[in-house]
C-alpha cells in the first residue's frame, strides 16, 4: 500500500512538474531542458547529469519534439510507463491550450505591434537560456576528461557553425564515434583481465 501511494505521489509530482515547466518555457526544446535538468537533476535528484546528457542526447536525435521527447525519457526513467504517460499528457497540454487560444485570435495577435516586440524581447532571453544549456552540457563534458570526448565536441561545435553541416550528419557522426570509443574502451578493459 505504501508503495503504491508513493508511487502515485511520484505521477502527481511528474505531472505538475512537466506542466508548470511547460507552461512557463518559451523558445523550443533546449529551453526545457534547462528547467527539466534544474528540477529532476538539482532539486528532486531523481536524474544525475550523466543520465541527464543521455536523455539530452537521445532526445535530440529522435524524431520529434525534444520537449516530448525528454519527457517521454523522464518519466520512464522516474515511475515507468505511467510516469511515460503523465510526464507526456504535463507537457503537450499548455502549448495546447495557448496554441489553440491564439489561434482563435490569430488576427488580433497578428496585427498588434506591442505582441511583435514581445515576441522580439523574448527572443534574446531564449537565446540566453540555450547559451546556458551548451555551457552546462559543454562542462560535463569538459569534467570527464576524456581527449577523445573534448574532440567530438570541438569538431561538432566547428561542423556546425563554420561548415554549416546538417546536424543529422553530426549526430550520426558522435554516435559512430561514441560506438568506437565504447568499443575501445571494452577491449581495453579486456586486455587488464
Amino acid at each position: 500500500m505504501k508503495e503504491k501511494n508513493a508511487k502515485g505521489k511520484t505521477l502527481v509530482k511528474l505531472f505538475f512538474t512537466m506542466l508548470y515547466i511547460s507552461t512557463f518555457t518559451f523558445g523550443g526544446g533546449f529551453v526545457i531542458i534547462t528547467f527539466m535538468k534544474r528540477r529532476f537533476v538539482d532539486e528532486l535528484h531523481w536524474i544525475d547529469e550523466q543520465e541527464m546528457l543521455d536523455m539530452t542526447a537521445l532526445a535530440q536525435s529522435s524524431p520529434g519534439a525534444i520537449a516530448v521527447n525528454a519527457a517521454i525519457l523522464v518519466g520512464w526513467h522516474a515511475a515507468g510507463f505511467p510516469g511515460m504517460v503523465v510526464a507526456v499528457i504535463g507537457t503537450i497540454l499548455p502549448p495546447m491550450i495557448i496554441l489553440s487560444v491564439i489561434s482563435f485570435f490569430y488576427a488580433a495577435f497578428a496585427a498588434n505591434r506591442y505582441v511583435a516586440l514581445t515576441l522580439k524581447g523574448m527572443q534574446a532571453g531564449v537565446a540566453a537560456v540555450i547559451l546556458d544549456v551548451v555551457c552546462s552540457l559543454g562542462s560535463n563534458v569538459l569534467k570527464m576528461k576524456s581527449a577523445a570526448h573534448m574532440a567530438i565536441m570541438v569538431i561538432a561545435f566547428a561542423a556546425t557553425f563554420f561548415f554549416g553541416v546538417n546536424v543529422i550528419y553530426i549526430i550520426l557522426f558522435a554516435a559512430l564515434a561514441g560506438l568506437i570509443l565504447a568499443m575501445f574502451e571494452k577491449k581495453k578493459e579486456a586486455g587488464k583481465k
